[in-house]
């Protein structure tokens, strides 16, 4: 699933291809995809407004709209933007079509189902449901280390657990959060409340650097919407990370074999050397 650098240089490159673009005619293909707007609502409500912006809050690609709406996108797993001319067929998954009116079209195909859309009221952005419950954005001044710190000593959950949930830090995936640890030397199976103010702030300082690093590099995407044959997640590139996906490799500090540690049904990487529980 994309993560905060994901998303962010997906909204970037979308912001630069339709920004001051007109939507002529909106489809909602597959009703699923916006669960509490029926397709004909959906149609009427987009078609013909202008893109004004496309941005990022968490996890979420936002289009704001000049005639007071904005559209709230969550990828998921596998759904993609792509910006297609009149040369181009629809994918075999295509569940909503925007036409932009001179041939080109912006259209959202998802091959896992996973993609969730939701219009609101721009004015009403901030207390939508999905908005309203995330955590600070981890570069605004709100995402402090003293944020960080009360928010820890209020959970007894693993501290990789706590980090995954975004109403506590916001834009965290398994990919981050575990190269955040590695960084701060902290162990991913630690009880959040536990762990001291002296390694909050590594770990905050840790956080905001490897997606800075990540955003900077662009190294886990190809944001290439006018290109259906590339994928948003096609780039592993394996040697960037330092423990993620690294299992029985050694460490990048000590070379000890990194070990995989399930959590909650997902992976955790770490060194067992260098992040002592």
């Amino acid at each position: 699933m994309p993560e905060l650098p994901e998303v962010e240089l997906v909204a970037r490159s979308l912001n630069e291809l339709v920004c001051g673009r007109r939507i002529a005619e909106a489809a909602l293909i597959r009703p699923r995809l916006a669960p509490h707007t029926l397709p004909n609502e959906f149609a009427e409500r987009l078609s013909g407004a202008g893109i004004r912006l496309v941005h990022r809050r968490g996890k979420h690609v936002l289009f704001d709209f000049d005639n007071g709406e904005t559209l709230i996108v969550h990828l998921r797993m596998s759904g993609r933007f792509l910006l297609l001319g009149g040369d181009h067929e629809n994918p075999k998954f295509t569940h909503a079509i925007f036409d932009l009116g001179d041939g080109d079209r912006l259209v959202f195909e998802d091959q896992r189902h996973f993609g969730l859309m939701k219009i609101t009221p721009t004015h009403e952005l901030l207390t939508a449901k999905e908005i309203a419950k995330l955590a600070p954005e981890p570069f605004s001044e709100e995402f402090s280390a003293d944020y960080l710190y009360t928010s820890l000593r209020r959970s007894n959950r693993s501290l990789k657990e706590f980090l995954l949930d975004q109403t506590k830090v916001c834009g965290l995936g398994n990919i981050y959060a575990a190269e955040a640890m590695f960084l701060a030397g902290v162990h991913p199976a630690k009880i959040a409340a536990r762990l001291s103010r002296k390694r909050t702030e590594a770990l905050y300082a840790t956080i905001r650097y490897v997606l800075a690093e990540a955003i900077e590099a662009g190294s886990t995407l190809n944001t290439d919407p006018q290109n259906p044959e590339i994928g948003y997640y096609g780039g592993r590139y394996e040697d960037y990370w330092r423990v993620y996906g690294r299992e029985n490799r050694p460490c990048p500090n000590c070379q000890s074999p990194i070990v995989r540690l399930k959590q909650a049904g997902r992976s955790s990487y770490f060194c067992p050397r260098c992040q002592r529980k």
